[in-house]
């Protein structure tokens, strides 16, 4: 047997505890300091952006509405166009950020379907390079993130700063850094 791949970020989840309150929930209330330690990206009156904090990809986000529903046609309309309308932005601004050859943009609606956290709907928007898939996922289950998530979050937070209405997460010293 070859060496061990490490993939410590996975501990995290894996021993996390499950249920209780929504990981989701509280954000528009929550201070500057509290959006960057849950890595949010940028904050809007009905909907937020946040890192994955268990990416399949570099710069994996969350595009999440404030409303804690679990299918799309419990949304408001406004809340429904809110959340949509960020999805566009987020993917405009990954672009610009992250320069990938492509996007995944989507949601998987309920446990069956493949969410996590099937109970508060948010859409997934995964950069994607050509060749990124490679044998570290179909051999060991492991993917490789090239940059910290406080590193990834401190880089794109600029490229959200103009959304109107939007309210950002504290700055960490050295933001900005690729």
């Amino acid at each position: 047997m070859g060496n061990p791949l490490w993939a410590p970020w996975r501990m995290e989840y894996i021993l996390s505890k499950k249920g209780g309150s929504c990981v989701f929930c509280g954000i528009e209330a929550a201070p500057p300091e509290e959006l960057r330690a849950r890595l949010v990206v940028c904050d809007t009156p009905r909907a937020f952006v946040v890192l994955n904090r268990y990416p399949f990809a570099a710069a994996h986000l969350l595009v999440v509405p404030h409303a804690h529903v679990d299918a799309l046609e419990k949304l408001s309309h406004e809340d429904h166009h809110a959340l949509f309308d960020l999805v566009r932005e987020a993917t405009v601004r990954l672009r610009a950020a992250v320069k990938p050859e492509g996007l995944n943009v989507g949601l998987n609606l309920g446990a069956a379907a493949g969410a996590g956290i099937a109970e508060h709907l948010h859409a997934h928007i995964v950069p994607r390079w050509s060749g990124d898939t490679n044998f570290m996922p179909v051999l060991a289950d492991v993917r490789v993130v090239p940059q910290a998530l406080e590193k990834t979050r401190d880089y794109l937070v600029p490229f959200f700063a103009d959304l109107p209405g939007v309210r950002l997460p504290a700055a960490s010293e050295g933001a900005g850094n690729p």
